[in-house]
């Protein structure tokens, strides 16, 4: 079996499982443990102004999606930005596209604690008048890696990880997706493998096909 059989429906062998499987709807959010339900319907129902704030929680809990749902919710320009490869010359040209719009503009900013205390009051000035909305991702503790005067700004959402109960959710999707049913002792061992970790999981399924594709059932 070639591995362009796995991905029968769109032949694209090189986008990852976990991406081709990001929500893009609220109904397909698999929630973090931990997560502030009442803020999250807040969200949800898209009503207003989206509000600026953190998504702090470990790797594949979910912080990039979150923000995507909303970006899409919203009626805004979104503007994804990764404190990893960019700079504070890169969010004033990001601000200076920003005024010259009609609409708002929400920036989605991942690893946002690379940036020092003083790289992120390049933020500050802009989150206050508005002219951006800020959502930015972190693995670190917000309290330690982000300046006092951008956190009085913003909102933390803490997400804490996947629950099994929401892997399983997630494991069903990937079943679906790739048109494969895993077996029941595969599936325990990989939700209890991963520690909340729906990238690491998604990632672990293609693993599995890719070693034992001749004895996977296929629906």
């Amino acid at each position: 079996m070639s591995n362009l059989e796995l991905f029968p429906e769109t032949g694209d062998i090189e986008v990852p499982l976990a991406e081709r499987l990001r929500p893009k709807e609220w109904d397909d959010f698999a929630e973090s443990v931990g997560i502030d339900s009442v803020f999250l319907q807040e969200l949800q129902s898209a009503e207003g102004r989206p509000p600026s704030m953190i998504l702090w929680g470990p790797p594949g809990s979910g912080k990039t999606t979150l923000a995507k749902l909303v970006g899409a919710s919203y009626d805004v320009r979104f503007v994804e930005f990764s404190a990893v490869l960019g700079g504070v010359k890169d969010i004033r040209a990001i601000v200076a596209s920003a005024k010259n719009t009609n609409k708002q503009t929400l920036l989605f900013v991942d690893e946002i604690h690379r940036f020092n205390k003083a790289q992120q009051d390049a933020f500050l000035p802009h989150v206050e008048n508005g002219t951006i909305v800020l959502i930015g991702a972190t693995t670190e503790n917000p309290s330690f890696y982000l300046n006092s005067a951008l956190l009085s700004r913003v909102k933390v959402l803490t997400l804490q990880g996947h629950s099994s109960e929401s892997l399983e959710q997630i494991l069903s999707r990937a079943e679906e997706e790739l048109a494969i049913e895993l077996d029941q002792e595969s599936r325990k061992l990989m939700v209890s493998f991963v520690g909340g970790d729906a990238r690491r999981l998604l990632n672990l399924v293609e693993g599995y096909l890719n070693s034992r594709k001749d004895e996977i059932s296929y629906e």
